[in-house]
C-alpha cells in the first residue's frame, strides 16, 4: 500500500503529521507488506511550515505515480483556487485507482478537481459556506467527522483527520490492526463518519461528565445484555430526557447508536480473532439474532460477518 501526503508552504505541522502518524504507524508496527508514506510537494522543493520549520527531504509529483491513497491534508488559509497542475495530478491518480483523501480543509483542492460533483463532502464546519459555493452540484454535510464514497473521502478539521485515517486502516487492514494503532496514539480507535464535529451547546459540566463515565464503561462491559435508554439513565442516576441530551454532548451521537457501533465494533474483533460461529458472536455482542446482526453487519459494511472474517482472520486464528 503506497500513500502520498502533499505538504506546501504554509501548511501546519498538526495537518502534515496526521496522516503520517497513522499511516506510519502501520509500517512502523509491521502490520501490513508494502505499507509505505511518502510526503511529496507540487514542485518537489521544500516547504515551510505555518509554524516556521522548514521541511527540506521532500519528494516530487513523481512519486504520487501508481499510490494507492492520495491524502492532501490541508489547504492554504486564503482558499485559494487549486492550480491545474495539482488537479489534474490528483485526477490522474483518481484515472489510476488511487483513493483521493481531502482531510479538513484539504477538501478544497478535492473538491475543484469535480471528483464530488453530486456527491456529498465534509470540511471543518466553519468554512462549510465557502465550501459549498466552490462547485455546482456539491453537496455540503456540515456536521459530519468524515464521509467515505469509497474512492474519495473527506473529513472535518483538527482530530477528526485522524478518525479519516483510521477508518482508511480499518477498511484495508480490519479492526485489530486499528485497534493496535490507536492504542499506540492512544487515540479512540473508532468514531463514525456521521457523528457530529461540534455541538450548539456547551460541553456537560465535570458532575455530568463525571457521572456518565461510569455508565459508558458499564455499557461496553455488557454489551451482550439488553439495554434501553432508561435502564441507563437509572444506572447514571439521571433523568431519561438528562441522559440522552448529556450523552449526545458527549459522544456526538444518540445512546442506541452509540450502542449499535460498539456491539458492531466488538463482533469485528470477535470475528478477527477468534473461531466462534456467527451465532455465538451475535449473542456475546448483544444482538436478538443472528438474523438482526448480519442485518446491521451488512448495512454497516456491506459485507456479511463470513467475508469480513475470510478477509482479515489473524493468522494464528486460522483453522
Amino acid at each position: 500500500m503506497r500513500v502520498a501526503v502533499l505538504a506546501f508552504d504554509g501548511i501546519t505541522l498538526f495537518h502534515l503529521a496526521a496522516p503520517l502518524l497513522v499511516f506510519g504507524e502501520v509500517e512502523r508496527q509491521g502490520l501490513a507488506t508494502g505499507w509505505e508514506t511518502t510526503v511529496f510537494s507540487e514542485d518537489g522543493g521544500g516547504v515551510r511550515t505555518a509554524e516556521k520549520v522548514l521541511i527540506a527531504d521532500i519528494a516530487g509529483p513523481e512519486s504520487v505515480q501508481d499510490v494507492d491513497i492520495l491524502v492532501l491534508p490541508s489547504w492554504h488559509a486564503d482558499l485559494r483556487p487549486t492550480s491545474d497542475e495539482l488537479a489534474d495530478l490528483v485526477m490522474r491518480a483518481h484515472r489510476s485507482g488511487a483513493c483521493v483523501v481531502g482531510l479538513c480543509l484539504g477538501a478544497f483542492p478535492v473538491v475543484d478537481t469535480g471528483l464530488l460533483d453530486g456527491r456529498e463532502a465534509v470540511t471543518h464546519w466553519s468554512v462549510t459556506p465557502m465550501l459549498a459555493q466552490r462547485r455546482p452540484g456539491l453537496v455540503v454535510d456540515a456536521s459530519a467527522l468524515y464521509i467515505d464514497h469509497g474512492d474519495v473521502l473527506t473529513s472535518a478539521g483538527t482530530a477528526s483527520a485522524i478518525d479519516a485515517c483510521l477508518h482508511m486502516v480499518r477498511e484495508r487492514l480490519g479492526s485489530a490492526a486499528t485497534t493496535a494503532v490507536a492504542r499506540h496514539l492512544v487515540v479512540a480507535p473508532h468514531r463514525d463518519g456521521d457523528q457530529a464535529q461540534y455541538v450548539d451547546r456547551p460541553m456537560p459540566d465535570a458532575e455530568g461528565s463525571g457521572r456518565l463515565g461510569p455508565t459508558i464503561d458499564w455499557i461496553q462491559s455488557e454489551l451482550g445484555r439488553p439495554t434501553n435508554v432508561q435502564a441507563l439513565a437509572d444506572h447514571a442516576g439521571m433523568s431519561r430526557r438528562n441522559f440522552t441530551r448529556r450523552f449526545v454532548e458527549v459522544t456526538g451521537t444518540t445512546p442506541a447508536r452509540w450502542i449499535l457501533s460498539r456491539r458492531l465494533d466488538e463482533s469485528r474483533r470477535l470475528l478477527e480473532t477468534t473461531d466462534w460461529s456467527v451465532e455465538r458472536i451475535a449473542r456475546a455482542c448483544g444482538f436478538g439474532s443472528v438474523v438482526t446482526f448480519r442485518q446491521n453487519f451488512v448495512s454497516s459494511y456491506a459485507t456479511t460477518p463470513r467475508s469480513y472474517r475470510q478477509r482479515f482472520t489473524l493468522p494464528d486464528t486460522r483453522a
